[in-house]
């Protein structure tokens, strides 16, 4: 059993509220079951109205699984429960008190919870051989309700992805283009690498960026700030980035971060931190203020004459330092920059908007429906359970939001599927 069934039966009145009483044996009355509180702290519920016997009364309600639990969490200590009106247990152990010494009612709701709603809820909730709790009724969920649902959940990872960006911000002093090529750099750095792209792009003042438009300037920059230039090597084009970016890291004031490593193993070779680093040199090398460019442009057409760029001559005939292979122009491919578009440019586009007070929401669903959906493990099994459920990015975005997020932690009854699927059991 878990609280939030408890929040849940409260919130939807999905109990003999008709016939409740507390459990001195007064008739409740409920008028209002307030409003749901789902922050961390407080009582569960903020200004319900309910009648006991003859008394009218306006407050709090606070939900738990035994009434002691209100000891064991330390509220009779905490004024922030001081105005609690009911409190709605699913087991009653204990009587409570106010800090007066007057007891507070207690509404025990196991006696009131139809037997076959409680049935229903342990299937969903105990499916412990499945991968997700509904995986056998998937199928079955009307379109628009999944369509709703998955469209909520694209713009729940997109307020996710604005914190972790607003911190970037704070820490750039409100520099948005230097934002932009932190988070271009991780993704060039994809999984793999992309942490340490991270760090190797904020351990630059993007000043010294915007001042570097030469190339192979650039590539010592990156390649030297990222720790991939400590080794001596008898290769010319290595020895002379090594050379220049002793000079421009004097010239900066760069300082490194010695456990900054950068990994090859199990990368393709297209892959490989040396070709993406120098991709992400061409694109700075040729090209200026791509913040507004890119806040500005919603055809996806443009986005990708933007964002499409090469190596530079050197990396056209190697992968690693000193190895030359055939020569052969590595450019990013489309199924790179649609994950730049879908990991760097949308979420920046979100926030950016949310930050200056406008909501584009819209357009960024019309945009990542545009995107194919990625392929994982994650979206080929939704896939499986339901043919075509992730049709675009959009939809793939949400699936990888919903999976972590809510099925592997049990939040059916804070899903949307999950409650539809609750209560159409009960009917």
């Amino acid at each position: 059993m878990q609280e939030a069934f408890l929040h849940y039966c409260w919130k939807f009145k999905k109990f003999d509220f008709l016939n409740a009483e507390t459990s001195a044996g007064e008739n409740i009355q409920l008028l209002s079951v307030g409003q749901h509180n789902e922050s961390e702290s407080g009582p569960d519920f903020f200004n319900a109205k309910l009648k006991i016997d003859e008394q009218v009364w306006a407050g709090n309600v606070e939900i738990h699984l035994k009434s002691s639990d209100w000891y064991a969490h330390h509220h009779e200590k905490d004024t922030n429960y001081d105005n609690v009106i009911l409190h709605v247990v699913w087991k009653h152990d204990v009587e409570i008190y106010r800090k007066n010494n007057t007891e507070i009612p207690c509404l025990e709701l196991k006696n009131y919870v139809p037997p076959k709603f409680i049935s229903n809820y342990k299937n969903l909730l105990q499916s412990n051989y499945r991968w997700i709790n509904c995986e056998n009724e998937f199928h079955e969920f009307p379109d628009f309700l999944l369509q709703h649902w998955l469209e909520r959940l694209f713009i729940e990872r997109l307020e996710e992805k604005s914190e972790r960006i607003l911190k970037l911000l704070a820490e750039s002093n409100t520099n948005w283009e230097a934002v932009l090529f932190q988070l271009l750099a991780k993704n060039f750095g994809l999984n793999k690498n992309g942490n340490a792209f991270l760090e190797m792009a904020g351990s630059i003042p993007f000043s010294a960026v915007q001042k570097t438009e030469d190339v192979f300037q650039l590539e010592a920059i990156f390649f030297g700030q990222a720790n991939m230039l400590e080794e001596e090597k008898e290769d010319a084009y290595y020895n002379q980035l090594r050379k220049e970016y002793k000079y421009l890291k004097r010239k900066f004031h760069l300082k490194k971060h010695s456990h900054i490593q950068v990994e090859y193993f199990r990368l393709r070779p297209s892959n490989f931190p040396t070709i993406r680093l120098s991709q992400l040199a061409m694109f700075y090398g040729n090209a200026q203020h791509l913040f507004s460019k890119i806040i500005q442009e919603n055809s996806l057409d443009k986005i990708y004459q933007l964002l499409e760029v090469e190596t530079s001559a050197y990396w056209k005939s190697h992968y690693s330092f000193g190895k030359e292979s055939k020569e052969k122009s590595k450019k990013v491919s489309k199924n790179f920059i649609n994950l730049v578009i879908i990991n760097t440019l949308v979420p920046l586009k979100f926030c950016y908007q949310k930050y200056i007070g406008k909501n584009n929401s819209e357009e960024l669903v019309e945009l990542m429906r545009e995107l194919p959906a990625e392929k994982n493990s994650v979206i080929k099994k939704f896939n499986s359970l339901r043919k075509k459920t992730a049709t675009n990015a959009l939809e793939s975005q949400a699936l990888l939001q919903l999976k972590p997020n809510y099925c592997d932690k049990n939040r059916c009854l804070h899903c949307k599927l999950g409650l539809s699927l609750l209560q159409k059991t009960r009917d």
